[in-house]
């Protein structure tokens, strides 16, 4: 048996399933426990309770506990979900490696690439029905080029890749992709951010994001805050522990080691959501970080300067005249030559001319450090139109874009993608951890589906108003700014008085 210093030594009770072990008894209340902490004391009540009428983290403490118990306990199989999900895309980089082998690399590297114009054809001739809209060049000497398509029957956002070697221009292969992702990490990726559920799903993972930080954070404010033994370390589990307080101290330390990787996380995460990330969206756009993007208007377009004068002019019937159109094209290789010169040439991705638009030309190198510069190049000239440099991004355009980049596993690559899958584990392990101490705290084992004990009602009010107030008010901005956390915690709010409410009836007629 292990005890804090200032624990008073008393027998355990080793007839009653619910009696306390030596990690609950006199002052040692644990901290990020699933179950929540209200261990008798020796003078009655519960430890909790009679720390609650304190000030500063004494009285928010129960508060803290309580949330931490009822968010664990209901969010956790939807943050295990989430984490499941993640560990496997997470590792679908390197799977799709070898999966797609002969779609992305060639047989054997050759002394000299053929021109891109030529892979376009080779491409264009192996899916004839299908309109050439981009072409991402080999990043590397034994890479493919992929011819990026529409092709009718697609489902809204997936285009057809065609996958040229490009040193022979012959066809590697044809796959149906989303963005950059082929059809392993893209379904993986809907099946993380959906579970395959479509807009319905992704409630989920928004749930799961908008509750993560939280658990993380008031997980890390208890652990810190429970009083331990001086020979006990914080940032070690603790070795001679047994039994639930074994089980409490790895949950603690993993939490510990794991709490900035899963706020951060939880914030990039709600940038993909549906509700919070408008509002995030909105934010960074009023706060002057909205992501720029280069402008590759042609010259007799309606919004450029010195635009034609037939240009935003309306026709007889009704109907606004197009911007005219180039009469020439320099295609892709003098395009692509136009942005290497202008410093644009690493990782490129190309996309051809639209109706009034020109060439872009974009670097997509996402590992530190970051190639991410673009051009647009004119079409009939090859004169580049305009230039945008990752330097010139707004400072919170930046960070976006490296917590994005961070979320996939694309900043660091392998390292990356291997932190994630670590992340992922280290979520699961405290969820599995969180319910085993619940199950341990259960009251009785005739009601092995209790919800335990979680910190008694009413340590709110022994709060002191000047510290209440506050907290409502920043727990009030923060459930409107991330609205899938407030309209939950309200239903956790609406279960606890309904909870209390029973179990004041089921007291009243015992008494009776």
């Amino acid at each position: 048996m292990s005890l804090d210093e200032n624990q008073a030594v008393r027998p355990a009770d080793t007839t009653n399933p619910t009696a306390p072990h030596s990690d609950t008894a006199g002052t040692d209340t644990p901290g990020p426990d699933i179950a929540g902490t209200d261990a008798p004391s020796p003078e009655g009540g519960s430890a909790g309770g009679r720390r609650s009428g304190g000030r500063g983290w004494a009285a928010v403490r129960p508060v803290v506990l309580r949330m931490h118990f009822y968010a664990g306990l209901l969010i956790a199989p939807l943050l295990f979900l989430a984490a499941t999900t993640g560990l496997l895309y997470a590792l679908s980089w390197q799977a799709e490696r070898v999966v797609y082998s002969d779609e992305l690399t060639v047989s054997r590297v050759g002394d000299g690439a053929v021109p891109l114009s030529t892979q376009v054809r080779a491409a264009q001739s192996a899916a004839p029905t299908g309109k050439v809209i981009g072409v991402w060049p080999a990043p590397e000497a034994e890479d493919t080029t992929r011819v990026i398509m529409e092709e009718p029957g697609l489902a809204e956002g997936e285009t057809l890749t065609v996958f040229v070697d490009p040193y022979t221009a012959d066809v590697r292969g044809q796959l149906t992709t989303s963005g950059d992702a082929l059809p392993l990490r893209a379904w993986l990726s809907e099946f993380h951010s959906s579970l395959q559920l479509g807009e319905f799903g992704r409630n989920y993972s928004e749930l799961a994001a908008s509750w993560l930080w939280v658990v993380a954070l008031g997980g890390l404010a208890l652990w810190i805050g429970r009083r331990r033994s001086r020979r006990a370390l914080l940032v070690l589990p603790d070795r001679q522990a047994t039994g639930r307080r074994k089980t409490l101290s790895w949950h603690g330390v993993v939490g510990l080691w794991a709490v900035v990787g899963l706020v951060a996380l939880s914030a990039t995460g709600l940038t993909w959501s549906k509700y919070a990330g408008e509002n995030i969206g909105q934010l960074q756009d009023r706060l002057g970080g909205a992501t720029p993007a280069v402008s590759a208007t042609l010259g007799g377009a309606a919004d450029s300067a010195g635009a034609d004068e037939h240009a935003g002019h309306v026709m007889p019937d009704g109907t606004e005249m197009p911007p005219p159109q180039p009469t020439a094209d320099i295609g892709i290789d003098k395009a692509v030559e136009a942005a290497r010169a202008a410093g644009v040439d690493d990782h490129v991705r190309v996309t051809l001319p639209a109706e009034g638009k020109g060439y872009v030309i974009k670097e997509q190198d996402k590992q530190v450090p970051v190639h991410l510069d673009s051009v647009a190049v004119d079409p009939a000239d090859g004169k580049v139109m305009d230039e945008l440099r990752f330097a010139d991004y707004p400072v919170l355009a930046q960070l976006t874009r490296f917590g994005i980049d961070l979320h996939m596993g694309q900043t660091f690559g392998l390292a990356n993608q291997l932190a994630l899958a670590a992340l992922a584990v280290a979520l699961m392990f405290l969820v599995f951890w969180g319910y085993r101490m619940w199950w341990l705290r259960r009251p009785t084992k005739d009601r092995a589906l209790s919800f335990g004990r979680p910190q008694p009602r009413g340590a709110w009010r022994k709060a002191p108003v000047t510290l209440l107030l506050p907290l409502a008010a920043v727990t009030a901005v923060v459930g409107w700014f991330v609205p899938m956390l407030g309209i939950s915690l309200i239903a956790f709010l609406a279960i606890d008085v309904l909870l209390g409410f029973v179990a004041g009836r089921r007291a009243a007629a015992a008494k009776a």
